[in-house]
């Protein structure tokens, strides 16, 4: 499916999808993560497929005032909801495809997609642009709160422009990612959790 398929389908979930989620506790278990990433308080961090936000207010909260965040996500009316949700200025939000971002290279310091992987329609492409705006030496984590089996379901049984988006077994994420350039320091999975971290260097060309 292409691009305006997908915008057009997470435009219509955007005003329901936080009252489809348990948010106390997803906020609990992100900010848990965030912490075990060694989030630091002065970082400038992508959340790519930001949504209605609730990753960018977990990050804000761990960030200093020097700390930044750019939410980006392909969909206007999810990114209408986060603005309306959280007023800070360590936040800029930007409706964009995570294929090409208009957006300097090397400015982040980590790059975090939630929850928004399968949706990529050339992940080694989307790999190669998150390299391109990390700076050497920074963070991507590819991450969902549940296993990929779940998430493949939950994206089957949702039908429409995301019912074959489906979520590759951490190892093969992991080889994306470096032949994008990164090397790859963990890539796990279990019943609650898909985790590949990596890290860009500078001697390493996408």
């Amino acid at each position: 499916m292409n691009l305006e398929s997908k915008r057009a389908f997470f435009d219509d979930l955007a005003l329901r999808w936080d009252d489809s989620h348990d948010l106390a506790a997803v906020e609990q278990r992100l900010d848990e993560g965030l912490a075990a990433f060694g989030l630091l308080p002065d970082e400038t961090v992508l959340d790519i497929g930001c949504g209605t936000g609730n990753l960018t207010k977990v990050i804000l909260r761990r960030l200093s005032p020097a700390g930044k965040v750019v939410a980006v996500d392909i969909s206007p009316k999810m990114v209408e909801v986060a603005r309306q949700k959280i007023a800070d200025k360590r936040v800029s939000w930007l409706v964009a495809d995570a294929h090409n971002l208009p957006l300097p290279q090397g400015i982040f310091d980590r790059a975090i997609c939630l929850a928004v992987w399968p949706h990529f329609d050339d992940p080694l492409a989307a790999a190669r642009e998150l390299w391109r705006v990390l700076r050497p030496g920074g963070a991507i984590h590819i991450w969902h709160l549940m296993s990929r089996e779940r998430m493949n379901q939950v994206h089957a049984s949702a039908g429409g422009p995301v019912a074959h988006d489906l979520l590759p077994p951490a190892a093969e994420t992991g080889l994306v990612l470096e032949k994008a350039g990164f090397d790859v320091l963990e890539a796990k999975e279990s019943d609650d959790l898909y985790l590949v971290t990596a890290v860009r260097h500078a001697d390493r060309l996408a």
